[in-house]
């Protein structure tokens, strides 16, 4: 489904502060919203804990429901508290069965009209994998990523990056006692639509350090949404100091945007490699914690046409990458409007692929999904943005019309 610009131009209603939502809080933000309600702390454990199994295990959205709590309880939590998960504000179904969301995050202030992020869902044979978001907009420039030319707003926060995969589960029914949408890709192993989770979405992570790892916290929780930490990976830009850290306290798997073997070329493609280039993102990588050939680095490379595709690169790649276990994931660049790069020919692809695989390196290429709704690697949130700018322009034009109407 497609926004049009009649209907982005609408002015919105002014927003209405609601109730806090507890969906997406960890352990302690939950034993906090008890407290302010006067819980006593001798019950608080307790408490959370039939909370979080409601909430992340059921998924429920009505504190009603929650049979194991009082009813006296039970109405405290619905005069002070909501279970309320971002809104859908569009949703686009691919040809290949990938799905995007556009949600709308609940209003900070008096003045928010709630900050719109994306996140994309998609099936495969074995896996069903959810791509999500951890900043509004970017703090990155990478020349090649349609994400990276749209400003920084601000970091979601803990919450608003776990509502990304409650509201993904509860459209694709993939919580307990829930019915799939018509279309939905359906496991044939019997698991859940969503196995894995990939921090790949809008925004750079590691710059969203806190938030991200207490999101991880919640989500890898076994008696909850419980994803294993395995099945989660954080995709960094290259923020060194902050790599060895993610693997302490995390413990995901890393995927490293590398997209270029010299420091001049990668400085041009992901710029942040001037601040941190590349033999100290590698000797980071190589002091991973957990590092192993079961726990394998992913090098993401996209391939540009005539930039950094010749067969030269392909063993050089290979020469940085010695001693380091690792897969390359060779991404086909995904156009996008504007853009001044092109695809590399299949061809030239799959030359690489066979220079890196011969060197005892899996490089999967990966299949390009989503490209026709802008939901492929790098096109997060682009059409909508031009969207919301017009409408914001629009509505500026408005408002100044009708000001110099009073005057």
């Amino acid at each position: 489904m497609n926004l049009s610009v009649a209907e982005a131009a609408l002015p919105a209603a002014e927003p209405v502060m609601r109730r806090p939502s507890l969906a997406g809080r960890t352990r302690a933000g939950l034993a906090e919203a008890l407290a302010e309600i006067g819980v006593p702390e001798k019950e608080r454990r307790m408490r959370v804990g039939q909370l979080w199994n409601w909430i992340y295990h059921y998924g429920v959205r009505d504190f009603q429901e929650m049979t194991t709590i009082g009813k006296g309880l039970r109405a405290q939590l619905a005069e002070h508290f909501t279970l309320d998960l971002p809104e859908v504000t569009a949703e686009q179904v691919s040809t290949d069965g990938t799905r995007k969301w556009l949600l709308r995050m609940a209003p900070t202030g008096p003045r928010d009209r709630g900050a719109e992020i994306e996140c994309v869902y998609i099936p495969e044979v074995d896996r069903g994998t959810l791509c999500v978001s951890s900043q509004v907009g970017c703090t990155l420039t990478c020349t090649f990523c349609h994400t990276g030319t749209q400003r920084l707003v601000r970091n979601l926060t803990t919450e608003e990056i776990v509502t990304q995969l409650m509201v993904a589960r509860d459209r694709l029914g993939d919580f307990p006692n829930r019915s799939a949408p018509e279309g939905a890709f359906v496991p044939n192993d019997g698991g859940r639509f969503i196995s894995n989770i990939v921090f790949m979405g809008m925004g750079e992570p590691l710059y969203n350090f806190d938030g991200v790892r207490d999101a991880i916290g919640v989500i890898s929780d076994d008696q909850g949404l419980s994803l294993g930490r395995r099945r989660i990976t954080v995709s960094t830009s290259g923020v060194v100091p902050q790599i060895g850290p993610l693997g302490g306290e995390m413990g995901t798997m890393l995927a490293i945007s590398l997209h270029a073997v010299r420091d001049e070329l990668r400085n041009e493609l992901v710029p942040l490699n001037k601040k941190y280039p590349i033999k100290d993102l590698l000797e980071a990588c190589r002091n991973y914690p957990g590092l192993s050939n079961a726990k394998r680095i992913t090098f993401e490379y996209v391939m540009l046409k005539g930039v950094n595709d010749s067969d030269a690169e392909a063993r050089e790649l290979v020469r940085l990458l010695k001693g380091i276990p690792a897969k390359i994931n060779l991404i086909p660049f995904n156009p996008w409007p504007g853009t001044r790069y092109e695809c590399s020919d299949w061809e030239r692809i799959e030359r690489f692929s066979e220079i890196v695989f011969k060197a005892g390196y899996a490089s999967p290429v990966r299949t390009p999904r989503g490209r026709d709704i802008l939901a492929a690697c790098g096109q997060l949130k682009s059409e909508t943005e031009k969207l919301s700018a017009r409408a914001r322009l629009m509505l500026e034009q408005d408002e100044a019309e009708a000001a110099t109407v009073a005057h």
